[in-house]
């Protein structure tokens, strides 16, 4: 438990100095936790006063990376970048866009031209699949795409299965076609925007249907891309 607590809470350091100051705040939460649950463990009074002031220091500076967040999207200055490079693992979707899901999300908008050929709708679902298993609660995805001009038939008869079963578990797929589309954004509903790059096709292929990273996309390489984040109070819609 120790072991676990000072590897979370380190990662959150590295976070913290590098400016990923939302990550960083999952990353002191989980670490605090495991000091917590680690505490009750032990029975030495000295180690316990040790831990304590452990758990007292991380906590207050995690309170101090907060407020700093908070004044930011209050003044709507929020950015931050990470920088995925080539051949890099460990970034699925759950850990890209877990720091920005919270309790309040419940509608989604997805830009990105390029939800066409097969690995790209699969991505898309898989892009849902996260959404579903998340500590929130969408209850609306909005797709803007571009049609496939080469075999438009697939795609459409894929998203419309995805539209389907996304209705048998009370999430409303709304889907649109633009031929002009080019830019790639993500936008929550609680004020979090995430552009990346590469939109959601930033994985490269596997090297074969039983190779590793084909089913896991934490252990997937990456192609070398950026991921700009945003905060705005007021979200747009596609509309806008």
């Amino acid at each position: 438990m120790e072991t676990s607590a000072i590897s979370v809470l380190k990662r959150a350091v590295e976070l913290d100095q590098s400016g990923r100051f939302q990550e960083s705040l999952v990353c002191y939460q989980e670490g605090i936790q495991l000091l917590m649950d680690a505490l009750k463990a032990v029975k030495d009074e000295s180690k316990r006063g040790h831990y304590r002031e452990k758990i007292k220091g991380y906590m207050d500076r995690a309170e101090q990376v907060k407020a700093h967040v908070n004044q930011m999207k209050e003044d709507g200055k929020y950015h931050e970048q990470i920088r995925i490079s080539e051949d890099a693992t460990g970034y699925s979707y759950e850990v890209l866009f877990k720091p920005y899901i919270s309790s309040a999300l419940t509608e989604v908008w997805v830009e990105d031209p390029y939800i066409r050929h097969i690995h790209q709708l699969y991505n898309f679902l898989r892009f849902c699949e996260m959404l579903l298993k998340a500590s929130c609660n969408v209850q609306r995805i909005h797709l803007l795409t571009s049609q496939d001009e080469m075999d438009s038939s697939q795609q459409s008869s894929a998203l419309a299965e995805l539209k389907e079963s996304l209705s048998a578990q009370g999430v409303t797929l709304d889907l649109h076609y633009s031929s002009t589309i080019h830019d790639r954004e993500i936008r929550f509903d609680n004020g979090w925007i995430i552009k990346i790059g590469r939109g959601l096709d930033y994985f490269k292929k596997p090297k074969g249907r039983f190779s590793i990273g084909y089913c896991d996309y934490d252990l997937r390489q990456c192609q070398e891309t950026t991921v700009d984040i945003f905060h705005s109070k007021h979200t747009k819609t596609l509309s806008e």
